[in-house]
């Protein structure tokens, strides 16, 4: 027995011991070719991605079609829906003689809508600009891009952390293997995805219909950010994501306040109500059963929770505020419990153009984080089903006249469509392979989260393909992915094509 377990040992050195050597080179490769790397990300950054705007996304797609096939990446394709005008997923494979495993590295290339009005003076969405720091810390724009850069300058761009940079540390990294002369060890597949942003809507037609070509023993989704620490960390799962919209309904017209207040219901102040209803002082959903469904972590993952480090204090300070919404939970305690939140409101005008009336209407969108155990449309029932209890008569259409007379207070409800939350098991082989991967590239502890606190379209590869997967994050947590002044920090990408290129040359 214990000649085995040092033979298992020699040859783990053995492959870290050539893992490392491989890395050497991909920095290598990373600095000699600086200027085409990041030619070839500005390049893809200008391209418009909103995943609505159906021209913009497929030349994109074309981009990357493009790009592929120059890196000399084999069966180049683009896997296209049933439905037209739906974006399409662009695939790639490199398949390696005597091959016994394969991998599917997944990032997607689309990203949220934009309104370049909210962005900072000097940058625009679709214009990447090279500044020498955050814009909020009064960095400034930089003319040229002076090689090598520094790491701590950033690209700001949409797109530039969510997710384009994830594509390009994909790719940067298959191509740094193969001009260093490095061998991959099992075959690669690459999946591109462009609707990601949109809910993933049509994946899974995709998957259904490219099933057989999908077929691997692990995916790797490049999306995210590292920790708040700046550790690297592997993540198991993802939460699930499904919305509410809910409309007050008001009188027909809108009213004078003084001529009719405190006769006539506001439903701004009745929408307030019903929202407060959903909560306690301590943060905790008061909704009937919202907790009921929770998979419990296992003796592992609360481990895993517990390696963690403390940022709390000073994430508190840089954000804003001082005391956490749910009492006596940390953040990662927080993500791995399902939560309400409540998106936006809307009603009458406000400001310049405010006016004093009763509003017709007052709406919210809700949006609810699923963790493993939560089904998404019981999730929502449970939701209408508080909301009848407050007294509400619950419509899915514009109410009638009738209705109007009956009813005392009337919501209608939009239901969105949404997805479940998955998690692969921290005590998989394999997933152990990869975090040992990942720590070849930092001598900081890689940590292993259970859960991302967004959302990704996980449940349509484990129910469709009965795929496993891991999520390895490489954007700087202040990204600001999502709203305006998106960026990626020079350091976290140059450190990203390491980290996936250590994962596509470790053996498994």
């Amino acid at each position: 027995m214990r000649c085995i377990i040092l033979f298992i040992s020699f040859l783990i050195s053995q492959n870290i011991f050539a893992q490392t050597a491989g890395l050497e080179k991909i920095r290598s490769y990373k600095l000699a070719n600086e200027s085409s790397i990041y030619n070839d990300f500005i390049s893809f950054l200008k391209i418009p991605n909103v995943a609505t705007d159906t021209a913009n996304i497929r030349k994109n797609a074309d981009f990357l079609l493009q790009l592929m096939n120059v890196k000399g990446i084999d069966h180049v394709q683009l896997l296209e829906a049933d439905e037209k005008n739906v974006p399409p997923v662009v695939y790639g494979e490199v398949n390696v003689r005597d091959a016994t495993k394969t991998v599917i590295f997944y990032a997607h290339y689309d990203g949220q809508s934009v309104n370049p009005a909210l962005w900072a003076k000097g940058l625009n969405p679709f214009q990447p600009q090279l500044l020498n720091g955050q814009i909020d810390e009064n960095a400034s724009i930089q003319t040229s891009f002076n090689f090598p850069l520094n790491d701590d300058w950033r690209i700001y761009a949409r797109a530039s952390s969510d997710d384009k940079g994830g594509v390009m540390a994909i790719l940067t990294a298959f191509s740094a293997i193969k001009e260093s002369g490095l061998k991959f060890p099992y075959n690669i597949k690459f999946f591109f995805e462009g609707e990601e942003e949109q809910g993933s809507t049509h994946l899974h037609q995709i998957l259904e219909k490219y099933g057989s070509l999908l077929q691997s023993d692990l995916w790797i989704i490049c999306d995210g950010p590292v920790h708040q620490s700046g550790y690297k960390q592997i993540v198991f799962g993802a939460r699930g994501d499904a919305h509410l919209t809910l409309k007050v309904v008001g009188p027909k017209n809108p009213l004078h306040s003084g001529h009719y207040g405190n006769w006539v219901p506001n439903p701004v102040m009745m929408l307030s109500k019903l929202l407060a209803s959903m909560k306690d002082e301590n943060g905790m959903v008061t909704v009937k059963g919202f907790y009921d469904d929770v998979t419990p972590l296992s003796g592992t993952e609360k481990q895993a929770l517990a390696n963690i480090p403390d940022v709390e204090t000073e994430l508190k300070k840089k954000i804003g505020f001082t005391k956490e919404e749910m009492t006596g939970k940390n953040l990662m305690e927080s993500i791995n419990l399902p939560s309400l939140n409540i998106n936006g409101i809307e009603s009458s005008n406000v400001g310049t153009i405010q006016a004093n009336v009763i509003p017709v209407s007052a709406t919210a969108v809700i949006d609810l984080r699923l963790v493993l155990g939560n089904d998404w449309k019981r999730q929502q029932q449970k939701v209408i089903d508080h909301i009848i209890k407050q007294g509400f008569y619950v419509t899915e259409n514009e109410p009638t006249d009738e209705e109007r007379s009956q009813y005392e207070k009337i919501v209608q409800v939009k239901k969105g469509i949404g997805d479940n939350a998955e998690r692969t098991s921290m005590d998989w082989p394999l997933a152990k392979t990869i975090v040992a991967a990942v720590q070849e590239t930092t001598k900081n502890p890689v940590l292993q989260v259970p859960t991302l606190g967004g959302s990704l379209p996980v449940e349509d590869l484990v129910q469709t393909l009965n795929a496993k997967f891991l999520i390895v994050p490489i954007a700087n947590s202040d990204n600001n992915q999502h709203p305006e002044n998106e960026n990626i920090r020079i350091k976290n990408f140059r450190e990203g094509i390491d980290m996936m290129a250590a994962i596509m040359i470790m053996r498994l």
